[in-house]
């Protein structure tokens, strides 16, 4: 399969998508744990069916040390044991971040408490805008078929 647009190439998505991509690296760098930040992500990408992203953060969470059967369970963690209270907290507010057309009320109110009992306010921002980012990440390379497969550790 082969990409509608390819943004390396265009220089209106290099104008836009560089400062995209400098406010990613910003939340990677955030106190929200490198482990969350990643189940997170793949989570995220999971429901929005966004094939890139999947391959590459299942291959940089891999590379950071992630097992397998976290990565494969991801997508059923409410049934796995495998993840921690706090993994779990950020998960449930990734998945209610990201269905806002499914739960017209957003990330309810339990799941924000929830949430906010393993992370602090700069984490949490964090995480917000992680969600958020991967969202329009998600969108950006859904519509334009971005094929997955390929990514190497470390390629962007």
């Amino acid at each position: 399969m082969d990409a509608r647009l390819n943004y390396f190439d265009s220089v209106t998505a290099g104008k836009i998508l560089k400062p995209v991509m400098t406010a990613g690296k910003a939340v990677k760098d955030s106190p929200l744990p490198a482990a969350a930040q990643e189940l997170v992500a793949l989570r995220v990408s999971q429901i929005n069916g966004c094939a890139v992203c999947v391959d590459m953060h299942t291959k940089e969470a891999a590379a950071a040390g992630e097992t397998a059967v976290r990565l494969n369970l991801v997508a059923v963690w409410r049934e796995a044991t495998v993840f921690t209270e706090a993994e779990r907290a950020a998960l449930a507010l990734a998945e209610e971040g990201t269905r806002v057309a499914d739960a017209a009320v957003g990330v309810g109110d339990e799941v924000w408490a929830n949430a906010a009992k393993y992370y602090d306010e700069e984490q949490l921002t964090a995480l917000v805008i992680l969600v958020s980012f991967m969202n329009m990440v998600n969108r950006l390379n859904i519509i334009t078929q971005q094929p997955a497969g390929d990514y190497q550790v470390g390629q962007f």
